[in-house]
């Protein structure tokens, strides 16, 4: 007695319906019963959001593919596959680009000739995304496939529908608050950008985010230069009841110090040399949104005190004015700097501390989270395809095992201008423009870019043999030398005196200041 390929594939995705399982793990047994139903080397799962493309998951295609997204308007093979209701198998000839070109695992050359398919999912008659299918062999689907596929994605809707009712009883579960409203309110509005990742400390980060999201407590964003902190105050705003309101944005660090109090709480006319007009200052523009304060640790002492004022009251003295202005803002703070011990250096008020960490929240760097590297360098990559004019740009395996390698002391800020770098010199090194322009070790030349120099020997001031140095003295001396040797060998050019120690720009330059070396 034979038995029906399509029935076979599809009885344990029926069974799986039932069963409470992981998204990834519902997504990954979907695509390995498809590639079992229509073998092929790669097929992927998207979902549309907007005009872009969103992979979910993924087999036989690079990892960089999930942090991929596709635009519509750069991918035409994906929006003719969109604008058929059934499944679409393109000529095996089709001269329309392919967006998956370079990335099917095992052939690193063009996808010249294959047999290519593709099927869009739609959820109680509403477009959700896109069901993809690439095989090296130009003879692998015939007509008949086209039929087994269109059965096949009414199943894998089913699929999907049942994993976002499940994520959506979750959220209902683990929130009181009507967390699913609040999101939906905050979908209507301008899409924050995306936090991408998969590793464990990512969805923890991501937990964290959910949880303090939709409260109204201060949060003091912590981590490294480069980690994507304003990235989580943006995804803390979106997921809070005040999505509908403005999110309002200080870089406390680039501010001269003068004009710091002016721009929290605004001034009067005449209030000071230039003060030609009245002006709001940030909190009053943020009334009933969000105020993002980066770099917060910079701010001066005696603003610092101003600002405990109004976090406490919600009250606030334009520079120059007696009268009171109230304003109910919700503050996130973010800092490189351990407040901790800036506020046992007499540097910053204890009080605006304990009142900014109701809430702490710390940001994982880029080394901490494994093949997250990968899945963000797919989304620069993509990134800079588009920006370049590219048919397909991809890192090579030499290359991934170099990013998966560095220790990345510049964290995802330096992983964008690498790959920007990267891509820039893979393409000049060409003599003419290719369909598909690999990535390697070579173009991105890691070791020379993350600046790795040997440790300098610590030469300290001489001291009596019965007083040893203040620890504090010590470390500004360690760090004026360091500072100073790198600023020789970059020929006192601040930017990349800043790459190679791996710290900001502008907080190299105020550090220098302070030491004396500016």
């Amino acid at each position: 007695m034979t038995t029906n390929p399509l029935l076979t594939a599809l009885i344990p995705l029926v069974a799986d319906l039932s069963q409470e399982l992981p998204e990834a793990e519902r997504y990954r047994r979907l695509l390995l019963a498809l590639r079992e139903l229509l073998p092929c080397d790669a097929v992927a799962l998207l979902r549309l959001e907007g005009e872009v493309l969103v992979p979910l998951a993924v087999d036989g295609l690079s990892a960089d593919t999930l942090g991929r997204r596709f635009k519509l308007g750069e991918h035409p093979r994906l929006q003719a596959l969109l604008a058929q209701r059934g499944p679409t198998r393109f000529a095996m000839d089709c001269d329309l680009p392919d967006p998956y070109d370079g990335l099917v695992e095992g052939h690193r050359g063009h996808l010249e000739v294959h047999d290519c398919l593709g099927c869009p999912l739609y959820l109680q008659d509403q477009l959700w995304g896109l069901l993809t299918l690439d095989s090296l062999d130009p003879a692998s689907f015939g007509r008949v496939d086209l039929d087994t596929l269109a059965a096949f994605a009414s199943l894998a809707a089913a699929t999907v529908m049942a994993n976002e009712r499940i994520a959506q009883l979750l959220r209902r579960v683990e929130d009181e608050h009507q967390l699913a409203k609040v999101y939906k309110q905050a979908a209507d509005q301008h899409r924050p950008r995306e936090l991408i990742g998969q590793s464990p400390q990512h969805k923890r980060l991501l937990e964290e985010i959910a949880l303090v999201g939709n409260s109204e407590l201060t949060v003091l964003i912590s981590g490294e230069t480069g980690v994507g902190k304003e990235l989580v105050a943006e995804a803390l705003h979106a997921a809070s009841a005040r999505a509908r309101r403005p999110l309002i944005s200080l870089n406390c660090a680039a501010l001269p110090e003068t004009l710091v109090e002016s721009e929290l709480f605004g001034h009067v006319r005449g209030a000071f040399s230039g003060a030609v007009n009245e002006r709001s200052g940030k909190f009053e523009l943020a009334d009933g949104g969000t105020l993002f304060l980066d770099e917060v640790g910079e701010l001066p002492v005696a603003v610092q005190a101003k600002l405990l004022r109004v976090l406490q009251s919600g009250q606030l003295q334009r520079v120059g004015s007696d009268r009171e202005h109230r304003v109910n803002v919700r503050v996130l703070a973010a800092s490189n700097r351990d407040l901790a011990e800036e506020v046992r250096a007499g540097r910053f008020r204890a009080d605006l501390y304990h009142r900014l960490s109701v809430y702490p929240l710390r940001v994982p760097a880029l080394r901490e989270r494994g093949r997250d590297v990968l899945l963000l360098a797919g989304y620069f990559l993509e990134e800079n395809r588009a920006r370049l004019g590219l048919r397909s740009l991809r890192l090579s395996s030499d290359g991934q095992k170099a990013l998966l390698a560095h220790d990345w002391p510049g964290n995802v800020r330096e992983l964008e201008h690498l790959i920007g770098r990267a891509a820039l010199k893979a393409l000049s090194a060409c003599a003419e423009r290719p369909r598909i322009l690999s990535i390697d070790s070579q173009a991105l030349d890691l070791p020379q870019r993350a600046g790795t120099v040997e440790p300098m020997p610590l030469m300290l001031p001489e001291a009596d043999a019965d007083a040893a140095m203040p620890l504090r003295e010590a470390l500004d001396a360690y760090q004026k030398q360091l500072i100073g040797a790198a600023l020789q060998r970059h020929q006192h050019k601040w930017a990349d005196t800043a790459r190679e120690l791996g710290v900001d720009r502008a907080n190299l330059i105020r550090l220098a200041r302070r030491l004396g070396l500016k």
